[in-house]
């Protein structure tokens, strides 16, 4: 096996490898260090590199599968990146802006510690857009970061680096967080696995626990592996009273979907959608027919309402976090991130409580609409990506020859954010002329985890999976 096929292995068979002594953490360690030599600098995902310490961890989880010590974790001697919004104990956490303390954090985020706990080694920080408001990934503080599929564009975000650095192959699993899409949109753009849990499956650091909007979650080049990080992290927690208090442990086996009767919809009715993306789509929606689902077209009855509504809470709540900054750093903050902020000032009560009465409405229509449904299915984003560096600041995209809404237009995720009961797991559904991936939503009934990977299992094996294959990976 090459070093670059090392770099692609599953943390799943980097395990059986491990287990069995035929493949050293350390190996595999340093044939991803060596793998960002390669092409780190052309992808720029990772704000910080924590090279030295993951080798010195790779070499204890060695002695762990020698025998030495204490067995090994479910996830001894896999590298994982870790997104810079949240904290590890001794690290700073940049949130990607200028602004940001250097003082080193006195304690760890609960999903960070869970990792860490079950024997997962952190290789380095993966690089978000300034404090998460993008749906790009470019900052001030750490310039541009770039999609390995082609550097032309962009890897999403607001978890683009954990996209990029798993497309990559310098990471095996990567953190996302995701209020918006942050998840789903880079796994979108880079071919990945990413899954937006139900909330309170996962638990979520202060304040933004309290937003019904956001979720914690795994990111993965395949859904077995997003299987094993989400079982990891999953359960409650004390330092958040909103997590359920049951653990849910996903199972790795499932039964085939023959018989399933599956919904799909390409544009919810009103969201302008790339051709490139419509086709692989309904490819996508074939290969769920072969493994012997009915596939039926439904309209939610959704209008541009629903992405207006979103944007208003996404802009209370969440640019109101940033807005204070105006008065004291506004030269120093991005011109999306400033853009934002400004929003924030506009939103009034009465907007505030017209997006939450659009959020409960679209839920009973959904709701109400599945009935009789085992799945959901849609696009990801409705274009494959926008140019790296693209500025909601001033950039809008287009589409089909459309100029569309400059921040949410391009992604069709956020619906599915306002309804966060249910999960959302984000698949690759093929790639565009320009070599960059597209992807597809599975959409499940609340709180049924395991229903999306059951479908996703399936499907993927029908695929034949997406990085095994060298001609299905970025190059060398």
């Amino acid at each position: 096996m090459t070093q670059y096929d090392l770099c692609y292995l599953t943390a799943s068979d980097a395990l059986d490898l491990f287990k069995r002594r035929a493949l050293s953490p350390v190996e595999l360690m340093q044939a991803q260090i060596d793998r960002d030599g390669a092409i780190g600098e052309v992808v720029n995902g990772f704000t910080q590199r924590h090279f030295d310490q993951a080798l010195t961890a790779a070499l204890r989880a060695e002695a762990r599968y020698m025998g030495k010590g204490d067995a090994p974790r479910p996830l001894e001697g896999i590298a994982v990146a870790i997104k810079d919004s949240s904290d590890v104990a001794g690290q700073v956490t940049s949130y990607g802006s200028l602004t940001s303390d250097t003082a080193p954090k006195t304690a760890t985020a609960p999903v960070n510690q869970r990792l860490f706990d079950a024997g997962a080694i952190q290789i380095g920080r993966s690089t978000t857009p300034e404090f998460s408001c993008s749906t790009v990934t470019h900052s001030r503080r750490w310039g541009v970061t770039r999609n390995p599929w082609n550097p032309d564009f962009t890897p999403g975000g607001s978890s683009g680096g954990a996209g990029a650095v798993l497309a990559a192959g310098t990471a095996t699993l990567a953190t996302g967080s995701d209020i918006a899409g942050s998840i789903r949109i880079p796994a979108s753009c880079c071919g990945v696995v990413g899954y937006k849990p139900p909330r309170g499956r996962v638990p979520v650091e202060a304040p933004f626990n309290l937003d019904y909007y956001c979720h914690n979650g795994p990111m993965a080049r395949c859904v077995s592996d997003t299987i094993l990080f989400q079982n990891a992290i999953s359960g409650p927690h004390p330092d958040d009273p909103i997590s359920l208090p049951d653990r849910k442990i996903l199972p790795t086996e499932y039964a085939p979907i023959k018989g399933w009767k599956i919904g799909f919809s390409m544009d919810f009715g009103f969201c302008e959608v790339d051709e490139e993306v419509k086709r692989n789509t309904l490819n996508a929606l074939d290969i769920f027919r072969q493994l012997g689902a009915t596939i039926h077209e439904v309209d939610p009855g959704w209008t541009d309402a629903v992405a207006h509504a979103a944007n208003t809470h996404l802009t209370g709540f969440f640019g109101a976090s940033i807005q204070p900054l105006l008065d004291t750093h506004a030269g120093q903050l991005t011109s999306y991130a400033r853009r934002f902020a400004e929003a924030s000032t506009t939103i009034t009560p009465r907007d505030s409580f017209a997006a939450e009465e659009i959020a409960g409405r679209i839920g009973v229509q959904f709701n109400r609409m599945m009935q009789g449904f085992d799945l959901f299915i849609a696009p990801t984003t409705a274009l494959p990506a926008v140019p790296a560096s693209f500025d909601e600041g001033h950039d809008f995209p287009e589409i089909n020859g459309k100029r569309i809404e400059r921040w949410l237009g391009w992604v069709m995720t956020a619906p599915f954010n306002m309804m966060s009961a249910h999960p959302v797991l984000s698949l690759p559904s093929g790639r565009a002329a320009n070599n960059v991936p597209t992807g597809i939503q599975l959409v499940g009934p609340t709180y049924r985890d395991e229903t999306v990977f059951q479908a996703a299992l399936a499907y993927e094996a029908a695929t034949g999976g997406w990085f095994r294959n060298t001609n299905n990976r970025p190059a060398p």
